[in-house]
C-alpha cells in the first residue's frame, strides 16, 4: 500500500511537471518543429504556393551549386560574421570591464550603451542613413577635413557591407556588455587582491585573470553572436534592401527574396537547410574548441 501511494505521489509530481512543460512544447512543435519538418520536405519539391507541390528530388540543391547569387550571399554572410563577431566581443568586454568599476555616472553609461539595442530598428537605420549620407552626412563632412574623397558608405558597393557591420556592432555591443558584466560579478575579488600582492597591475591583471575567468561567458557570447550574424536580415532589409548590386545580399535575405518575392519556396527551403547545416557545423566547432580550452 505504501509503494502504491509513493507511485501515485511520483505520478502526480510528473503530471505537474508535464503540465508546465506542455504549453512550451506545443508552442515549439507548432512554430518551430513542424515548420522545420515542412521546409525539409519542401526542399525536394518545386512549389509556388499557388499550385500543388511537385517532387523534383535534388534539383534544388543542384541549382544551388550553380547559383552565383548563392555563393556571393554566402561570402557576404561570412564577411559580415567575421567583422561583427570579433569587434562586438572586443567592445562588449572592454566596456564591461570599465563599467564594472564604481564611479560617478556608471549607471548612466550602462543605460546609454544598452539603449541602442532596444531602440526601434527602423529609427536606427534612418538616423544612420542620414549620418552616412555621402554629401550631406556629418561623418563625411568631418572626413573631408582629413581626406579628399571620403567613402561612399551605403552608396558604394565596396563600403556598404562594412557600414552595416559598423551599425550592427554599435547596436549590439550594449546587450553583450550586460552578459559580460554578469560574468564579471562571478570573479572573486580575492583573486585580484592576491594578484596585486604578486605585482600584477593594470592590463596584466585583466590579461591573466579577467579574460581567462570570462572564458565561459565569452564562449556563450561568441556562440550567440555567430548564430545571429549568420541569420542577419533586419539591418540589411532596412538599410540597403540587399542593394548595390549584390554587395549586401546575405543568405537570409536571399531566402526571403526566393520565397516571398519570387515564390520559389522549394529553392528557398533548400538554401535554408544549407544555412542550418553551416550554422550547426560552426557551433559544433565552437563547442569542441571550448572543450579543449
Amino acid at each position: 500500500m505504501k509503494m502504491t501511494n509513493k507511485k501515485k505521489s511520483e505520478w502526480k509530481k510528473s503530471a505537474v511537471a508535464a503540465s508546465f512543460i506542455l504549453p512550451s512544447f506545443l508552442g515549439f512543435s507548432l512554430f518551430s518543429l513542424f515548420p522545420m519538418f515542412s521546409s525539409f520536405v519542401l526542399a525536394f519539391t518545386k512549389w509556388d504556393s499557388f499550385t500543388p507541390a511537385k517532387f523534383i528530388g535534388l534539383k534544388n540543391f543542384e541549382r544551388l551549386i550553380r547559383d552565383d547569387t548563392f555563393w556571393i550571399s554566402l561570402k557576404n554572410t561570412i564577411l559580415y560574421t567575421a567583422g561583427v563577431v570579433p569587434l562586438t566581443l572586443f567592445f562588449a568586454m572592454f566596456f564591461a570591464i570599465i563599467l564594472n568599476n564604481k564611479f560617478l555616472g556608471n549607471h548612466f553609461f550602462r543605460i546609454s550603451l544598452f539603449f541602442p539595442y532596444i531602440t526601434s530598428l527602423v529609427a536606427v537605420a534612418a538616423v544612420w542613413n542620414m549620418l552616412f549620407h555621402p554629401t550631406m552626412g556629418p561623418i563625411n563632412h568631418f572626413l573631408e577635413q582629413l581626406m579628399a574623397h571620403p567613402p561612399g558608405w551605403l552608396t558604394s558597393s565596396d563600403w556598404a557591407l562594412f557600414t552595416v557591420v559598423i551599425v550592427s556592432v554599435w547596436r549590439h555591443t550594449g546587450y553583450y556588455m550586460i552578459l559580460y558584466l554578469a560574468g564579471l560579478q562571478t570573479i572573486p575579488k580575492e583573486i585580484y587582491e592576491d594578484a596585486e600582492v604578486d605585482g600584477a597591475k593594470g592590463i596584466k591583471k585583466h590579461w591573466y585573470i579577467t579574460i581567462p575567468s570570462l572564458r565561459p561567458t565569452t564562449f556563450l557570447v561568441m556562440m550567440i553572436l555567430t548564430i545571429n550574424s549568420f541569420k542577419i536580415f533586419d539591418l540589411i532589409q532596412v538599410m540597403t534592401n540587399g542593394g548595390l548590386g549584390r554587395a549586401t545580399n546575405v543568405l537570409v535575405f536571399q531566402i526571403y527574396k526566393e520565397a516571398f518575392v519570387k515564390f520559389n519556396f522549394g529553392y528557398a527551403s533548400a538554401i535554408s537547410w544549407v544555412l542550418f547545416l553551416i550554422v550547426l557545423m560552426v557551433t559544433i566547432i565552437q563547442f569542441r574548441w571550448n572543450k579543449k580550452k
